[in-house]
C-alpha cells in the first residue's frame, strides 16, 4: 500500500520510492493504543495500512472531545507539534488494531535532501491538509449535526460501525442520544 500511496503523486520514479518506503519502519498498535499523547513531542509520521484513529484533546473540564477520524491509506501524526518542535496539544488513538509505516523526523530531513521533489510532495500534502481543515470548520459552521453524519456515512461506509457512539458524537459536536435519534432518521 505505501508504494501505491507515492506512486499516485506522480513525483516519483520507482527507483525513488523504494528508497522512500525503505525509510519507513511496521508498527502495530493493539486497541485503545496511542500514537502520540498530549504534551508528547512529535518526531514521526506514520501512514495507516490498517486501523482506524481518532485525533482528540481534553479539555479543561476532563471531556474529550474528537475532532478528526483517520482511516487506512492516510498519513498521521501531531503536525502542529511536528512542524514546531514543540510538545503536542492532541492525542491520537487507535479504534482499533492497526498497522502503521512510520518514518522519523530525521529521515524526512534526509529525503529533502536527496530527492528534489519530495519539497513539492511535501507542499501537497501540507495543501491537503488545509484543504481538509477548512471543509471541518464549513462543515462545524454550515451543516447540520445530520448533514455532517451523512458525510461520514457516505465517504467512509466501510467504517462508520467501528466508531464508538461516544466519539462519533463528540465528532459532531452532539450528544449520544442526539446521534442515536439521528441514525434512526437516516436510512440508506
Amino acid at each position: 500500500m505505501l508504494p501505491t500511496f507515492f506512486d499516485r503523486f506522480n513525483l516519483f520514479t520507482a527507483a525513488e520510492i523504494a528508497t522512500i518506503v525503505a525509510l519507513f519502519q511496521p508498527r502495530h498498535l493493539t486497541k485503545h493504543s496511542f500514537l502520540i499523547r498530549e504534551g508528547d513531542y512529535c518526531e514521526e509520521i506514520a501512514f495507516v495500512e490498517s486501523g482506524l484513529f481518532r485525533s482528540f484533546y481534553t479539555t479543561d473540564t476532563g471531556n474529550e472531545l474528537t475532532y478528526c477520524f483517520r482511516f487506512p491509506n492516510d498519513l498521521i501524526g501531531a503536525y502542529s507539534a511536528f512542524i514546531t518542535q514543540g510538545k503536542s496539544v492532541e492525542n491520537i488513538q487507535a479504534i482499533e488494531p492497526a498497522v502503521l509505516w512510520v518514518i522519523q523526523q530525521k529521515d524526512l530531513a534526509l529525503l529533502a535532501d536527496q530527492l528534489p521533489q519530495w519539497t513539492v510532495f511535501l507542499k501537497v500534502i501540507a495543501e491537503q491538509q488545509y484543504l481538509e481543515l477548512e471543509q471541518r470548520v464549513m462543515q462545524l459552521q454550515r451543516e447540520t449535526a445530520q448533514q455532517r453524519y451523512k458525510n461520514l456515512v457516505l465517504n467512509h461506509p466501510n467504517f462508520i460501525q467501528s466508531i464508538p457512539l461516544q466519539y462519533l458524537a463528540s465528532y459532531l459536536g452532539i450528544t449520544q442520544r442526539h446521534l442515536s435519534r439521528i441514525r434512526k432518521e437516516i436510512t440508506f
